[in-house]
């Protein structure tokens, strides 16, 4: 736990003066975390089977494009040139048929790719589009998870008993999700009614908060079940005692997605 602790202390030493930062810097650190991300979810896969080296270097360019692609703009309004989406489609499908030996690549190959591209890319481009739009959104947001998380942690350590799935995540609990999900609620919505909008409709924040709570929980679990697919504990271990980007930002990874359906109300 000590390591744990320790390098909680270290990442959020570097990455809350970034986040506060904002502008370039922000968006190239994003950036970066989402190529990282993305070789982790290669490489987990490279467990069972290597990916062609053409197939993940296209990959990353189609990251870049999606990633970065329209984030000047001030409005959460999403667009992506449809030669990307073409692009992407035909360098991952096409190979199927060249290759034609699923030992080297299959059509489950190729799907995984184009789901993990299209439901990566938009997330880190939603972390570089709402802190433009709002910054004391994102902190809302990251306060979610952080929140969650680390009480769901303490929670299952101390009085976990009941175990939550056991055959995707060992060590999570019944106790650890609603403690989590308490604190977690709790310290965001002080934080939203402060600080972004005292106004706001109470039970339509509770809501809202409780549901991006859970939903950052559900993306913990849908990672880990990943990671227990490959036979593996952690994406990597860039982090000592969190493993690596895909370990840490897995739940704000769903939390902004989940987000978007409250766009128009918070």
């Amino acid at each position: 736990m000590k390591t744990r602790i320790i390098s909680a202390i270290i990442v959020l030493l570097i990455v809350i003066p970034i986040i506060i930062t904002g502008n370039s810097i922000y968006n190239i650190v994003i950036y970066i975390l989402s190529l990282a991300g993305l070789k982790e979810f290669i490489n987990i896969k490279e467990t069972k089977k290597k990916v062609p080296d053409f197939i993940k270097f296209i990959s990353f360019i189609i990251m870049t494009l999606i990633v970065i692609g329209s984030t000047t703009t001030t409005e959460l309004v999403y667009t992506m040139d449809y030669r990307i989406i073409a692009g992407l489609f035909l360098v991952c499908l096409l190979p199927t048929v060249l290759y034609h030996d699923n030992s080297k690549y299959s059509i489950h190959d190729a799907f995984y790719l184009i789901g993990g591209l299209f439901f990566l890319g938009l997330s880190f481009h939603l972390l570089i589009v709402l802190r433009k739009i709002n910054f004391f959104i994102i902190i809302y947001l990251f306060l979610i998870t952080i929140m969650t998380d680390t009480f769901a942690y303490f929670t299952g350590y101390l009085i976990g008993r009941n175990k939550l799935l056991e055959v995707i995540s060992p060590k999570k609990t019944w106790e650890g999700l609603i403690g989590g999900t308490i604190m977690g609620v709790f310290v965001s919505f002080v934080f939203y009614t402060t600080v972004i909008n005292s106004n706001i409709d109470i039970a339509t924040l509770l809501i809202a908060t409780t549901f991006l709570s859970l939903v950052g929980q559900y993306g913990d679990l849908v990672f880990s079940g990943i990671k227990r697919y490959y036979g593996k504990k952690d994406f990597s271990n860039l982090m000592p005692g969190h493993g690596g980007i895909l370990d840490r930002l897995d739940s704000i990874i769903f939390v902004v997605l989940g987000y978007m359906f409250f766009i128009t109300i918070l």
